[in-house]
């Protein structure tokens, strides 16, 4: 009995430490919500100045997204005859555009937009993962705001924590 015991606390003490140590936040899911919002406004941004906004969107893509190290299920809101984007070419071709293989993308994040902010309706973490549901919000640069519904799960690997799950759409009747 005292085995067994043993065994459970040690089990108990590890899986709290390792929570601890390897487990996603709400708060790191936000930061990465921040960051991903953040990187679509700077790629806009460099698309307006004429700079390499394709490497930008790149890069983005690359540090936020699982494409390296996993399976990513990425359903964009416009996207229609090609709704699925397996690959770092189908979301990058989401991103700016420019890709004959994607003919319907039009560069989502080229559009520009001044702002995008985040109304979670909720996030679920568990160990390692989590997933994230509500409304984002792109700000144009007249002001305008487009609301979109989102879920994004994710995975932490290392101190990273990476986009292995985006379905956005346009709320229903839009």
């Amino acid at each position: 009995m005292k085995i067994k015991n043993l065994v459970l606390s040690l089990t108990l003490m590890f899986s709290a430490s390792c929570f601890a140590q390897y487990g996603i936040s709400i708060d790191e899911v936000k930061q990465v919500q921040k960051k991903w919002g953040d990187g679509i406004v700077r790629i806009g941004e460099v698309f307006m100045n004429q700079g390499d906004y394709r490497q930008e969107a790149l890069s983005h893509i690359l540090d936020l997204y699982d494409y390296n190290d996993g399976v990513v299920l990425f359903k964009p809101t416009l996207a229609a005859e090609i709704p699925f984007r397996p690959t770092v070419e189908g979301a990058l071709s989401y991103f700016v555009g420019g890709n004959t293989n994607f003919p319907e993308d039009n560069g989502f994040a080229i559009a520009p937009y001044t702002n995008v902010r985040f109304d979670n309706h909720n996030i679920i973490t568990y160990g390692m993962k989590a997933i994230a549901m509500g409304h984002y919000y792109f700000t144009k640069l007249d002001g305008n705001e487009i609301k979109v519904e989102y879920t994004l799960g994710f995975i932490k690997r290392g101190n990273e924590i990476k986009i292995t799950i985006q379905d956005s759409s346009l709320p229903y009747g839009n």
